[in-house]
């Protein structure tokens, strides 16, 4: 099983949205640009958030297990993918590939 490195591509706040629609809450997002994580054995990496992990799990299993082209010929990197959490508010675009 490889080693996948999950990198913080960028993260979008919808202010708008944000205003208009939640509650406000303690804790947003600390998600930031160029943080990185390393998955080993499939696992979720300490400090990833956790709704970030679901949306992004199914794609790091497979890379882990040596699926290559997921996107079929979208990513110049075949061994890589591109995820963005599902957090409506402040989405987060995660560059998922495997290392070594």
């Amino acid at each position: 099983m490889k080693d996948v490195r999950i990198t913080v591509m960028k993260k979008v706040c919808h202010d708008d949205l944000i205003q208009k629609y939640e509650n406000p809450i303690d804790n947003p997002c600390s998600m930031e640009a160029g943080q990185t994580f390393i998955s080993k054995n499939g696992l979720c990496p300490d400090g990833l958030c956790i709704s970030a992990w679901e949306s992004m799990s199914a794609f790091v299993m497979a890379l882990a297990y040596g699926a290559k082209d997921i996107y079929d010929g979208w990513m110049k990197n075949p061994n890589s993918v591109m995820i963005s959490c599902n957090d409506g508010f402040r989405p987060v675009s995660f560059l998922i590939e495997t290392i070594g």
